[in-house]
């Protein structure tokens, strides 16, 4: 660790004194998910979101809604700063996001699925991103009725990662993480 430097304390993190921290308003971004089943994954895309200061989650399906302790235990209380709405189907989600203007794109591996590191992060216009069931990815109707299918290139063994984590890495990235910050 450089000289003078030390881990911020909980204090400073909530006031906002960290860089990482400053929030000027939602991003045009929203989240949905498409029948995740667990609790734990949907809370922890709740504080995802919250980290990348998004517009909406969008839970879809039979994807478990606040209030409930499982979702809690891993969102640590971003159910309260993180809008969200839910849909009884994630295709209503994806027509009424694209028309409002939204591109929308499946984190899914598809025949002609794109690398995630080749998807341009397109600034100023609306983005949504649509992840999936943990067993059964995105539904097949919502594939088809999307802009565009993303994909995380892996190397392993095994052919995908957790659902919550695919979301991270694709919002990070969809919401500038990978540019330099501005000057």
């Amino acid at each position: 660790m450089p000289p003078g430097d030390r881990k911020l304390t909980l204090d400073e993190l909530s006031a906002g004194h960290h860089a990482t921290r400053a929030r000027v308003g939602p991003s045009r971004l929203r989240l949905v998910l498409d029948d995740v089943r667990s609790r734990h994954n949907v809370g922890a895309m709740f504080r995802t979101a919250d980290a990348f200061g998004m517009e909406e989650l969008m839970l879809c399906g039979f994807t478990p809604t606040p209030p409930h302790r499982e979702i809690e235990k891993t969102a640590l209380g971003a159910t309260q700063t993180v809008p969200w709405s839910h849909r009884s189907e994630a295709i209503n989600a994806v027509r009424e996001l694209q028309a409002s203007g939204y591109r929308v794109i499946a984190l899914e591996q598809t025949l002609h699925a794109g690398a995630l590191a080749a998807t341009p992060v397109l600034s100023g216009q609306p983005l949504a991103l649509v992840v999936g069931n943990e067993l059964h990815g995105v539904s097949e109707a919502v594939v088809e009725a999307c802009d565009a299918c993303v994909v995380i290139p892996q190397q392993g063994a095994k052919h995908s990662l957790n659902v919550s984590v695919c979301a991270g890495i694709a919002l990070w990235w969809l919401s500038g993480g990978a540019l330099p910050p501005p000057p």
